[in-house]
C-alpha cells in the first residue's frame, strides 16, 4: 500500500504536472532574478513589494476563488456522469422492454426489432461523437445501414435523430396492435428520459463558466507568485526560488485541475470514460437482443 501510494503520487498520467510546469519554472526564473538583486544590490529595500502577500482580504479572496473554480469544475464533471448514468439506465430498459414487449407475428423475420435495438447503441455511440464535435466514424457504420448512415450524415442532430426513428418505429408497432399501451408508456418515457439525459450534456457543454472568473483568477495567482519572492528574499535569501516555485505549482495546479475536468467528455485522462460506458451500453443492447433465442 505505501508503495502504490508513492507510486501515484509520482505518476505523470493523468497529472496537470507537465502542464504547470513550464509556468512554475517562469516564477522560479523571476525569484532567481529577485534573489541577485537582493545578493548585489542590498540597499533597495524589496520587503514593502512583498507585503500584498500578507494581506488577508487577498489571501482569502485567492483561496475562495480557487476553492470555486475547483467545486464548480467537478460539480460539471459530477453531472455529466449522472446524465451518462440516465442514458445508461434508460437504455438497458428501453432495449428489454422492446425486446421482450414488442410482437413478432408467426414467421416474421425478426430483424427490424433488432435492428430498432440496435439504434439505441447508435444512440450512445452518436451522442458520444456530438458532444465531441466528432462527425460520424465506422463504429456508426457496424451497427447502421448505409442508407441509415448516409442519412444521418445529412442530419443537424444525429442523436436526436435516432430518437424520432425509435419513436415512429413504437408508433408503428402500437398501431399494429404488437405493443400493449402500458408498455408503450413506458418505453415512451424511456425514450423521453434519453432526451432528457441527451440535453443535460449539452447544457454541460455549452455552459462554460464565465470568463470574468477566470481571467480574474489568474490575474490574482499572477499578482501572488509575483509578489511572493519579494516577500521572501529578505528571510530565505537563495532559497527563495524553490519557495516560489513549490507555491506556485501548488496553486496553479489546482487552477488547472478545474481547467481539465470542466469539459467531462472529451478524449483526456480526467474526463469521463465515456467510450468505455458506450462498450457497456453495446454489451447490453447484445445481451437483450440475445434473448430472442429462448423466446
Amino acid at each position: 500500500m505505501t508503495w502504490q501510494w508513492f507510486n501515484l503520487a509520482f505518476k505523470l498520467q493523468g497529472s496537470v504536472a507537465p502542464i504547470v510546469l513550464p509556468r512554475t519554472l517562469v516564477f522560479v526564473g523571476f525569484a532567481l532574478c529577485v534573489s541577485l538583486v537582493d545578493c548585489y544590490m542590498p540597499e533597495i529595500s524589496l520587503n514593502a513589494l512583498g507585503d500584498l502577500t500578507n494581506n488577508v482580504v487577498f489571501n482569502l479572496v485567492l483561496g475562495l476563488l480557487l476553492v470555486f473554480r475547483t467545486n464548480t469544475a467537478y460539480d460539471r464533471y459530477w453531472e455529466g456522469r449522472k446524465a451518462w448514468g440516465t442514458l445508461v439506465v434508460n437504455i438497458r430498459n428501453l432495449s428489454r422492454l422492446m425486446q421482450i414487449a414488442i410482437k413478432c407475428p408467426e414467421g416474421e423475420p425478426k430483424q427490424q426489432k433488432e435492428q430498432s435495438i440496435k439504434l439505441l447503441t447508435a444512440f450512445a455511440i452518436a451522442t458520444k461523437l456530438h458532444l465531441r464535435n466528432e462527425e460520424i466514424n465506422q463504429d456508426l457504420d457496424a451497427i447502421l445501414t448505409e442508407a441509415e448512415t448516409q442519412k444521418l450524415k445529412e442530419s443537424k442532430h444525429v442523436p436526436l435523430e435516432l430518437t424520432l426513428w425509435l419513436g415512429n418505429y413504437l408508433q408503428q408497432q402500437v398501431q399494429s396492435d404488437r405493443i400493449d399501451t402500458n408498455y408503450f408508456v413506458a418505453m415512451n418515457n424511456n425514450l423521453n428520459a434519453l432526451v432528457e439525459g441527451l440535453t443535460s450534456c449539452e447544457r454541460i457543454l455549452k455552459t462554460p463558466l464565465p470568463i470574468a472568473y477566470s481571467i480574474y483568477l489568474k490575474r490574482l495567482i499572477l499578482i501572488y507568485c509575483i509578489g511572493l519572492p519579494f516577500h521572501l528574499v529578505i528571510d530565505i535569501h537563495w532559497l527563495t526560488a524553490i519557495a516560489v516555485g513549490l507555491v506556485s505549482f501548488i496553486l496553479m495546479g489546482v487552477e488547472q485541475i478545474g481547467n481539465e475536468i470542466e469539459n467531462p467528455f472529451g478524449h483526456d485522462f480526467n474526463d469521463l470514460p465515456i467510450d468505455a460506458i458506450c462498450e457497456g451500453i453495446t454489451a447490453n443492447v447484445e445481451q437483450a437482443i440475445a434473448l430472442q433465442d429462448i423466446i
